[in-house]
């Protein structure tokens, strides 16, 4: 490994950063930590698939 993070990465955190504040701020979303991995985890398949 280079020590470069690669886009997906970059990508998969962002997604999973803005799900988990959204959860914060609106709590009828749901757990904050379960939105967010559930959004990092969709995000990867839809990428990988490609």
């Amino acid at each position: 490994m280079d020590g470069q993070i690669d886009q997906r990465t970059v990508v998969l955190l962002l997604r999973g950063s803005g799900a988990v504040y959204a959860a914060f701020e609106h709590p009828a979303l749901g757990t904050a930590l379960l939105i967010g991995i559930a959004v990092v985890t969709l995000v990867y398949l839809l990428m990988r698939s490609q």
